[in-house]
């Protein structure tokens, strides 16, 4: 299967030389970062830069296989950087939640809404809801999806087996074109990521800490307890979201364009969950690294920190009057996944 690219095709930036800029920065990104990086950051960097998106395990396979070879490459699941890339370092930068996106304008997506933050999987259970997910195979999103049902079918008392009694084959979309199935009308709700929600402007309902992956001090006694094998075998356990980013290709372009990336209020804006210690590095950083941005390595996300989440565990009438929708530009096209 082919696949279109965001913003041009990401090959490599190289830099010119004399230690000058680079012509283009390639980012190669987890599809739920695609507006964010084409509409937030890149409007702040002087440099170029063309963005190309898929889920995140198509991204980590697509570098692995060297199929591409982008200057900085950013995934929604650091497990990914253990295998199959294996960079010498990268940060960790944001966070997400795991949430019940839905349109108010179909009779589907009201019966969620009806149901509410308490009893949502019951419409869904009974199979009166037209719902949206990603694969899991493609996209961390997707088996986090499979570890939000694992988890609610134990923290509800009257919700076991969801994902037996929720799932279909067909309710599977490339990440980067679920929530725009909301246009048209293929689906009443999807199993999204928050940041999703806000910058399409569409209501969700939160989901609790338990379940919905977005708190570290729920990760011991919850998360960690679900997992996910990849086709490649690799087992993936369970935890808080994390976003992953590392430079393959170092230049003063590309710590420019990292920088602003990992650092940017642009992440506020598109919906993702930033905590104050962010970004935070593993692995063997370049001193021109933590130079440019400003931290060290070694440094871990504190259980106790504070999340900046601006009001992410309302109630799901509360969710009304959130964040208007990100303005999203003409260049920014779903893409097809490439199996």
């Amino acid at each position: 299967m082919g696949f279109t690219g965001v913003a041009g095709c990401v090959g490599s930036g190289r830099e010119s030389g004399g230690g000058g800029t680079s012509a283009s920065i390639a980012i190669l990104s987890a599809g739920s970062l695609q507006n964010a990086l084409a509409n937030g950051l890149k409007p702040t960097v002087d440099v170029p830069v063309t963005i190309e998106s898929h889920g995140s395990t198509t991204v980590a396979r697509m570098i692995a296989e060297g199929k591409r070879d982008p200057d900085i490459v950013s995934v929604a699941d650091v497990a990914l950087f253990d295998e199959p890339l294996s960079p010498s370092w990268h940060s960790v930068f944001t966070s997400n939640a795991v949430v019940l996106a839905y349109n108010p304008n179909t009779e589907g997506g009201q019966r969620l809404a009806d149901a509410g933050r308490e009893r949502w999987y019951e419409p869904l259970a009974k199979g009166a809801i037209d719902l949206g997910r990603t694969d899991p195979k493609q996209d961390p999103l997707g088996y986090r999806t499979l570890f939000a049902l694992e988890l609610a079918s134990r923290y509800y008392d009257d919700a076991s087996n969801l994902k037996d009694r929720i799932l279909e084959n067909d309710q599977l979309y490339p990440e980067t074109a679920l929530i725009s199935q909301f246009e048209t009308g293929s689906i009443d709700a999807a199993i999204a990521y928050r940041s999703m929600a806000v910058e399409r402007g569409y209501e969700y309902i939160d989901l609790p800490n338990e379940i919905d992956l977005s708190n570290p001090q729920y990760d011991e006694e919850w998360y960690s307890t679900v997992s996910y094998s990849l086709p490649s075998g690799q087992e993936i356990q369970g935890g808080p979201i994390s976003y992953g980013s590392t430079i393959r290709r170092m230049s003063d372009a590309a710590l420019e364009v990292f920088d602003a990336h990992t650092t940017g209020s642009y992440l506020d804006e598109h919906g993702f969950l930033r905590r104050e210690q962010f970004p935070t590095f593993e692995g063997a950083v370049p001193e021109r690294v933590t130079r440019a941005v400003g931290r060290t390595s070694g440094a871990s996300a504190s259980a106790n920190q504070p999340d900046n989440r601006s009001g992410a565990t309302q109630s799901v009438n509360q969710s009304r009057q959130r964040t208007a929708p990100v303005k999203l530009s003409s260049a920014v096209s779903d893409i097809t996944v490439l199996h």
